[in-house]
Formats: structure tokens, sequence, C-alpha cells
């Protein structure tokens, strides 16, 4: 090539190569790289064509101006034309940007063959091969870039688990995970990789396993205890309480294993061991504004008001970095107490920030609460959004409030009027779905939540929704059934979608069936309507004594709901309170 051409094409691509270059330390497959500058490799012996000249500036061109399909195709061809790395690299990054998988991965491939040695090049090749779930040709490029950086494999392990742990194939990414393992089996993350994906895969066993086994190989490894107590939940509580009070009590300065000790505690209802945990951690360190913190937010959660009042009044005092979150979980206590005035003082105390619209919808319930609606939509139509986030969460808030009384239709118009500017705003479709039920608009609802679904089909609450409505009104049962057995898959443990399968049962007259789910999901959630749906299947089923026992247990907690009220008028009159 003539020396001049040389430099021309050697200095054009310096200009766009600075942001392609070889990590010190290889990056996570498929994330990008850190920038530094390469050493460039010595260029093909070719000529700089006026059409290879052409494509390389149609590409930069087109990437400037938004076209990035026209940019990737253009350096693409680029690339298989020159053999060059540096080239096939940038038409990788462009191609990858613009999530244009199979014209990455050639490149890629181009790449890796033009530069056998690059790390970098061997790890984008393998991560495009498994999003492609091309696990099996994945596995050679994965190896050599693993055993190229032997003293970071640990890292690196790890990394790949994540990353794969996203591919559909569970049960293979093991198998992959399994196979590149072998030569690195006394690396505790190693085990702990392995640990999670045998977890992803459904066999717990395994899980078990690997995390015993990085154990073994590390015995403070916090990180695998905390997992190991993970796989344990999926046995028994009391399993994961064992492992977790030895682990603590070997390794004293384990706080994260000693916060989850505290929080499982809390969870099977021993709230002074929990507390007891509590103290060590605040001995410990107790000027941590970070520790306090975690702990009050713990017992919040565990409905340790108390608890939760002086942790996070500690962790304000100390410092903590996030105030406003403390003020307001305080607001929380001072609201779960029903002492309004004083958790009115701490909402107001945001006043920006990203808990900001948080904290003004919470000010608004709380003046509901107090019997305030006016004041309650006034305070929220005051508060000016920053972005459409915002303004989509006070018109989520300015609906409930309006649901609360009963004002349907002002509900509705309200969302719809939000969803012409956010029309696949998925909070806002469901809220509106709700809303829908209650003025008998079964088409809107059936939209709305069928929409959910397309755009998140995880969403578990909207399969949920869309069946219980359909089996509450004895329609398309069939069809009811599987959308809850749908939801049951996404959240196994949800007391509400446990009712609705319940009830979708009693609807279809398969009541023995039906009291069984009614019964777990009354354990889980002893409230009005799913009361309701128990006491009504035991009533049918002739356990009269037994539903009376149910529907005033629930009376006690929930007087008011319309379901509650509803079934009792239709069955057993004499139970209902004087004045309904």
């Amino acid at each position: 090539m003539p020396s001049a051409c040389r430099a021309l094409i050697a200095a054009l691509l310096s200009l766009v190569m600075l942001s392609a270059c070889v990590a010190p330390h290889p990056a996570p497959p498929g994330e990008p790289a850190p920038h530094a500058t390469p050493a460039l490799p010595a260029l093909p012996d070719a000529g700089l064509s006026p059409s290879m000249f052409y494509k390389f500036m149609v590409a930069e061109i087109a990437l400037q101006r938004g076209m990035p399909q026209v940019a990737a195709q253009a350096m693409l061809e680029l690339a298989r034309e020159t053999q060059d790395a540096r080239v096939a690299q940038r038409a990788t990054e462009i191609a990858w940007n613009a999530r244009l998988q199979k014209e990455a991965l050639e490149a890629a491939s181009l790449w890796l063959k033009a530069d056998p040695q690059s790390a970098q090049a061997r790890q984008v090749v393998a991560a495009l091969l498994a999003n492609q779930e091309r696990l099996a040709e994945a596995r050679v490029p994965l190896e050599q870039w693993l055993a190229a950086d032997v003293p970071n494999v640990g890292r690196n392990f790890m990394q790949l688990g994540q990353r794969l742990a996203q591919h559909k194939d569970k049960k293979a990414v093991l198998e992959l995970m399994r196979t590149l393992a072998r030569p690195y089996a006394k690396v505790a993350e190693v085990r702990l990789a392995l640990a999670q994906a045998a977890f992803n895969a459904n066999d717990v066993n395994a899980a078990l396993a690997e995390s015993r086994a990085a154990l073994d190989l590390r015995a403070d490894f916090e990180l695998a205890a905390l997992f190991h107590v993970q796989a344990l939940q999926r046995r028994s509580n009391a399993e994961a309480l064992k492992f977790l009070e030895d682990y603590v009590n070997r390794h004293p300065k384990a706080h994260e294993a000693r916060l989850n000790y505290a929080r499982l505690l809390a969870g099977e209802k021993r709230p002074a061991q929990a507390r007891e945990q509590f103290e060590l951690l605040i001995q410990a360190s107790p000027k941590n504004p970070d520790i306090a913190m975690a702990v009050g937010l713990m017992a919040l959660q565990s409905n340790d008001l108390d608890a939760a009042e002086k942790y996070l009044k500690v962790a304000l005092a100390a410092g903590h970095k996030a105030p406003d979150a403390i003020w307001l979980m305080l607001g929380q206590v001072h609201e779960e107490r029903k002492n309004f005035d004083e958790a009115l003082k701490w909402y107001a105390g945001v006043t920006s920030g990203e808990r900001y619209i948080s904290a003004q919808t919470r000010y608004a319930g709380v003046l509901a609460k107090q019997g305030k609606h006016d004041a309650a939509r006034e305070h929220l139509r005051s508060v000016e959004p920053r972005n459409a986030a915002q303004r989509n969460q006070l018109a989520q808030a300015q609906a409930n409030l309006l649901r609360e009384t009963k004002a349907y239709s002002e509900a509705y118009d309200l969302l719809g009027k939000t969803l012409e500017g956010a029309p696949d705003a998925v909070d806002l479709l469901y809220d509106q779905a709700m809303i829908a039920e209650k003025l008998d608009r079964l088409d809107v609802l059936e939209r709305n939540l069928r929409r959910v679904i397309e755009i998140q089909p995880d969403h578990a609450h909207a399969y949920n929704a869309l069946g219980y409505t359909l089996a509450d009104r004895n329609l398309r049962l069939p069809e009811a059934r599987k959308l809850i057995e749908k939801a049951i898959e996404l959240a196994p443990d949800d007391g509400y979608i446990i009712d609705s399968l319940g009830w979708v049962l009693f609807r279809m007259g398969r009541v023995r069936e039906a009291i069984v789910q009614l019964r777990r999901a009354f354990d889980l959630r002893p409230e009005g309507e799913v009361g309701a749906h128990l006491g009504e299947a035991l009533w049918v089923d002739g356990q009269r004594d037994e539903a009376a026992k149910v529907w005033n247990q629930v009376l006690k907690e929930t007087p008011v709901n319309d379901v509650l009220i509803s079934t009792l008028k239709r069955l057993a009159p004499h139970l209902l309170p004087a004045g309904k």
C-alpha cells in the first residue's frame, strides 16, 4: 500500500477507534470495555480504494445522523473487504449498539479472525452466541476468555453467570457453566456462580451443594452464605434460620448475614430474638448510619414500629446520606400508629429528590384518612411534576383518592386523559382497568389488561385481575382458570392470587378443592375479601359454624369491606353488625 494511503487510513481509523479499545481486564461478555488507547496492529497490505473510503465515510456520517442500521451495514462491508481488526471492532460496536445481533456476530467473528489474541473479541463473540441461544458454539470462546485472565477467573465467572441468567434455557446454561468450571473447581466464586445457575434451573439440591462447596473453600465468604440461605428457604425457613444462627456465631462480623437472620426471625414472629440481633448490629457499629437505616427499615417491614422509629432516628442523627428516605419512613411509622398530624410533619419535610412525589402522595393519603378529601385532592393538584413519570404518579394518586370516595367515573376519565400522553404506561393501564370493573366496562378492563400483559408478560397481577374478574362474574371459567394459573406460576406465594384460584374453583363447582386453596390464601392474607370467599365455600360445603368463625374474625379486623358485607347479606345477615 502506498505510504500516503496507509497514513490516511491509519489517521481516520485512529479518530473513530478511541472508543473501541482493549481494556486492561476483559469486561463481562456483552458489556463495553473501558476506554484506553490500544496498540494498533499492523494494517493488512491492501490499497485504500475509493469504494472503501466511501463506505467508511458513509458509516461515520450515518452514525452521526442517527442512522445506525445504515452505519452498521457500511462498516460491516468495509470489515469484510479489509479484514482489519480495528474496522471489524468498530463494525461490532455499531451493530451491537443498534441491536443488530446477526450483524454484530459476523463483525465480531471477523474481528476475532483478524486478531486471534484479543480477549475482548473472544468474549464479545461468546456473548453474542449466548444471546442468540447458541450456547454450544459459545463454549470455546468462553473457555479461551476465562483462560486468558486466570487471576480474575472468579470475578469473570460471576459476571458470566449473571449474564447467562437471562437465557431462557436454564438447564442448558447450567450444563455450560459446569463445563466451563471444571478447571477452576477450587475457586470459591466459581462454585457460587454454579450454585446460582443450579438455583435458576430449579435444582435446589445442586445449588445447596455448590454453595456449601464455596463455603468450604472460603468459610467467611458471606455472599455464598447469603445465597445458601436463599436456597435453604426453598425447603424450609427453619433450616435457613439454623444455618444463619450458626454462621453469625462463627462469623460475628458478618453484618449482612446477621441482618438477614434478624429479618427471618421477625418474619417467623420471633420479635424478641429479632430485636436482640438488631441490638448486636447497632452495638457493632454504633455510628454507622447505613446499618441503623437497614435495621430501621427491616423493623418497619416487620411492623415493629417502636424499633423502626428508634433506629431510623439513630440513622438520621448519624448523618445518613438519604435523610429524605428516613423522613418518608418516619412518616409511615406515625401513619401506621394513626398519629396523623405527626405523619404529616415528616412527609412535609421531603421537599425535593426522587422521594418527593411519594411523600406528597402519602401526605394526601393521610389527609384523606382524616376525612379531608377535598384538601387531599387540592394538595395533589398543587404539586408540580418535573417529568412524565411524576405526572403519571400524581394522576394515579388522584385517581386512588377518587376511587376511595366512589367517584369512579371521574377517576376513570382522569386516568384516560393521562393515558393519552402515555398510552403504554403499565401502571395507568392497570389502574384504569380496575376502575373500569367498577363501572361495568369489562371491554375496557380486558383491553387494558391484555395490553399490560403484552407489554410486560411477567405482570402476574394483570393475569390475576382478568382471571378473577371473569370468575367472579361466572364468565369463561376455563379461560379464567388458565389466566389465574399463569399468575400463580409467576407469583406462587401471593395470597391474593391463591384466593383467585380458590374462587375460580368454587365457581366451577369444585368446592372441596376451592376450600384447600382458600385456606392457604387466608393463612397468608386474613383479610375481608379472602375471608368472605373462604366463608362462602365453607358455608356451601355445610361447614356453617366454621364459616361463621371465619366471617366473625375478618369482621373484627376489616368491618368495612364491600365483598364481605355483600356475602353476609346473602348468606348470614344475622352476623352483620348493627347498621349494616
